[in-house]
């Protein structure tokens, strides 16, 4: 069994290879997830709102800059 504290030990470069292999292993398992009902109406009701021409996009650049940015400056 792998440990937290190894993981802690792990040069990035190691911790990197480890999670790209962790979410290779995910991924393969993609369809066993089941989706909580709530997150599903979300999905929905987005993939209308696109379908509909209704939806609001902004540059992914755009989408960064407010996330970093401090919520005092929001």
């Amino acid at each position: 069994m792998f440990s937290l504290q190894s993981l802690h030990e792990l040069p990035l470069k190691e911790k990197l290879l480890a999670m790209e292999a962790l979410w290779q292993d995910l991924s393969a398992a993609e369809a066993d997830l089941e989706v909580p009902f709530w997150q599903q109406d979300l999905l929905d009701e987005r993939e209308i709102a696109v379908a509909e021409g209704s939806a609001k996009f902004i540059d992914w650049e755009q989408a960064k800059n407010d996330i970093l940015r401090p919520s005092h400056e929001n």
